[in-house]
């Protein structure tokens, strides 16, 4: 497949998750608004990866191998780093440990 085709579609799965947790917000629904928001950035890191050829299976690797080879080395500002590490673990938490409390 095209990875440039794949990049837009997966940034337009990002958008999609990212308009979810706007509809969230006003819900009220704050658990569900980690778990839609961290796939945003999910899939906009992955979009990301995409147009270098470059994919993971897991999560952690898709979130380790963007802050290696673009945040550390200076592509994305390095408080890009923070943010996905921290989204990655509260979605972790939020979405697999009982009673969490955003």
């Amino acid at each position: 497949m095209d990875r440039q085709v794949l990049a837009k579609y997966r940034i337009g799965k990002a958008e999609e998750c990212l308009s979810s947790a706007d509809a969230l917000i006003e819900m009220e629904d704050y658990l569900a608004v980690l778990n839609r928001s961290y796939y945003a950035i999910f899939h906009a890191v992955r979009a990301t990866l995409t147009l270098d050829g470059v994919d993971r299976e897991k999560h952690s690797g898709v979130i380790s191998f963007f802050l290696q080879n673009y945040v550390k080395i200076g592509v994305f500002d390095k408080k890009y780093s923070g943010i996905a590490q921290e989204a990655f673990e509260v979605r972790q938490e939020s979405d697999y440990e009982d009673f969490y409390v955003v």
